[in-house]
């Protein structure tokens, strides 16, 4: 019920006010979460701190003042997201190379996306289906709350995307046509075990393994795509083909190339990826060297 008050009195109301306003209330946020509010300020500066070790605390902390600025955008952006129209989401997302989408849609093959949290996921997701070809789906999973993960499931699918449960997505895959579907990589996997564990912003990182696996399973063309931020509410888009045969690369080699893709997008733009999420949250196994060449041993008798 207060769910249901928050969204239609507060929230969505607030979503059909020009951004310029908008970021009247960013400008806000960014006061308060800099002296204020310190929303999760121990995560954020821990995760800075060990992703750049050799940088001073001052440039830690302008790390740190940045992440809550672009932050503060993101939220009213997310907000915005409601009740943008299409026009106005596609002028503030310019594609640097279209003909990499002409090139894919005449091979008349799947494609899968992928990238991380990174400027604003959520406008490229909300527009995916206006702007890539094939019939367009996103991958994830539902929210904990059942009313916002149903009005923001909604709104991403308003323009013709259709959310798909990360348990359920071997049956789009199976169509009688080729579609484009999009996965974030960049999330903390729940299992540190039947996770491909990489050296990511100078720390063991366990990486979800799905990119790889679905590219196998369904031999799909694999792209990387780049956001990156040209001022407020504006964002450019780079796609970067990483494969459009997956079974012909080494056991790996995909999720390396798109984790270091991403890396260097951070490494780039550092104010702008979420650091407020606990990424390195899994302790690394005590047999990891072991447990790699069980699951390469198994990745390769599958698909190789």
């Amino acid at each position: 019920m207060m769910s249901a008050i928050l969204y239609y009195c507060v929230v969505y109301p607030l979503s059909l006010l020009p951004l310029w306003m908008l970021y009247r209330i960013s400008d806000f946020l960014f006061i308060l979460f800099t002296s204020v509010l310190p929303y999760r300020k121990k995560v954020i500066q821990s995760n800075i701190e060990k992703s750049f070790p050799d940088l001073s605390k001052k440039e830690h902390a302008a790390l740190v003042r940045g992440f809550y600025r672009h932050f503060s955008d993101l939220l009213i952006e997310s907000i915005k997201n409601l009740s943008i129209s299409k026009e106005e989401l596609l002028q503030r997302i310019k594609i640097i190379n279209p003909e990499v989408l002409k090139s894919l849609e005449k091979k008349n093959k799947s494609i899968l996306f992928v990238s991380g949290h990174f400027n604003n996921w959520e406008w490229f997701i909300t527009g995916q289906a206006a702007i890539v070809p094939f019939k367009s789906f996103g991958i994830g999973m539902p929210l904990s709350n059942g009313f916002w993960d149903k009005k923001l499931t909604e709104r991403r699918q308003r323009f013709g995307l259709t959310v798909v449960n990360s348990q359920n997505y071997k049956s789009m895959f199976r169509q009688n046509e080729p579609i484009s579907a999009l996965v974030l990589s960049d999330q903390a996997p729940a299992d540190a075990r039947k996770s491909y564990w990489m050296n990511f912003l100078h720390q063991s990182t366990p990486i979800l393994f799905g990119v790889e696996q679905m590219a196998n399973e369904f031999d799909l063309s694999v792209v990387y795509f780049t956001m990156k931020k040209i001022k407020r509410g504006a964002y450019s888009v780079e796609f970067n083909i990483l494969t459009d045969e997956p079974k012909n690369l080494p056991y790996g080699a995909l999720t390396e190339k798109h984790v270091k893709l991403l890396e260097e997008s951070i490494m780039e733009q550092p104010c702008n990826w979420l650091w407020s999420h606990k990424r390195w949250k899994r302790e690394i196994p005590s047999d990891l060297a072991a447990l790699k060449m069980e699951q390469k041993s198994k990745f390769e008798g599958k698909y190789r």
